[in-house]
C-alpha cells in the first residue's frame, strides 16, 4: 500500500468569504454612522469683555500676569498668589469676571489648568479673549 503524501498548502477561500462578507457589512454601515461636529466660534465677531473684568495672561514662558482693572499696570504673580489674589477678589465681588488671554504658542494644557484652577477657587464668571480679525488658516 503506497502511503499518501501530506499536503502542505493552507485553504485561504474561507478567510476570504469571511473577509468579502465583512467588507459588505462595513460598507452597508458606514453611512449610518453619525459623524460628530463641532461649531466653534468665529474670531470675527468676537464681544468685546466687559471693562471691569480683571485679565490674566499667560506669557509664552508660562509665566502669569493680572491686571486687576483695565486702567491697573500688570503684575506678575506665581500660580498660588493668582488664586489666592483672584479668590479675595470673588469673595468682594461674586460677581466678578475673569477674562484668560494667553499667548498663542501657550500649551492648551496651561490654559485648562489655569481655568480649572479658577473654577476651584469659586470664579464663576470666566472667559478666554481673542485677537479680534481675521482668523490664521
Amino acid at each position: 500500500m503506497r502511503q499518501r503524501r501530506l499536503m502542505n498548502q493552507i485553504n485561504v477561500v474561507p478567510y476570504i468569504d469571511v473577509m468579502l462578507v465583512l467588507l459588505v457589512i462595513f460598507m452597508v454601515t458606514a453611512p449610518m454612522i453619525q459623524s460628530g461636529s463641532v461649531n466653534l466660534p468665529s474670531v470675527d465677531k468676537v464681544p468685546a469683555p466687559p471693562t471691569d473684568a480683571m485679565i490674566v495672561t499667560v506669557k509664552p514662558d508660562g509665566g502669569l500676569t493680572l491686571r486687576a482693572t483695565s486702567q491697573a499696570p500688570e503684575k506678575d504673580y506665581s500660580r498660588r498668589d493668582l488664586i489666592s489674589e483672584l479668590q479675595a477678589a470673588v469673595s468682594a465681588n461674586p460677581g466678578q469676571s475673569v477674562v484668560i488671554a494667553a499667548d498663542k504658542s501657550v500649551k492648551y494644557e496651561q490654559v485648562m489648568n489655569i481655568l480649572n484652577d479658577l473654577r476651584n477657587a469659586g470664579v464663576n464668571k470666566v472667559g478666554l479673549q481673542t485677537q479680534v480679525g481675521k482668523a490664521a488658516r
